[in-house]
């Protein structure tokens, strides 16, 4: 487990885009059983997480904001923390390896897309804030029922 205090910035960060912190299991299932689209991102301290994954997500929730295409839900467990939590989010992510950083879209509770660090480390920050916008702009604009 990190240092709470060390890690409040990187939290703080998530949160003031719009992001809920889940720390346990049952808040997690309580989630992700809602019905629509969530976001779910595994917060992570490793510096793509910093650099890219962090500004590049912030990116993409100020243009689905603009482009009214936000999900349903936004949700945040941040690995190296609230293991658990981290566990249980990934149950959802059938058949991916596990990685931190990492952003699902789940409709219904079905993954629908996802980044891994891979795709993150390897892109620069609008890289990423494009592929995610892309996702959001699939399945979660108000043209999107028919996906």
């Amino acid at each position: 487990m990190y240092d709470p205090v060390m890690v409040q910035p990187m939290r703080d960060e998530v949160k003031e885009i719009g992001f809920k912190e889940v720390f346990t299991p049952e808040e997690v299932k309580s989630e992700l059983s809602k019905s629509g689209t969530t976001l779910v991102f595994v917060n992570s301290v490793c510096g793509c997480a910093a650099g890219k994954a962090r500004p590049g997500l912030s990116a993409a929730i100020k243009w689905a904001k603009d482009n009214n295409s936000l999900p349903d839900n936004l949700i945040t467990v941040f690995a190296g923390m609230e293991k658990d939590a981290v566990n249980e989010a990934r149950k959802y992510f059938t058949g991916i390896v596990p990685s931190s950083p990492q952003m699902a879209l789940l409709k219904d509770g079905e993954l629908v897309h996802i980044l891994q660090r891979m795709d993150i480390e390897n892109n620069d920050a609008n890289t990423v804030a494009n592929k995610i916008a892309g996702a959001l702009q699939q399945y979660c604009s108000s043209n999107a029922d028919a996906n």
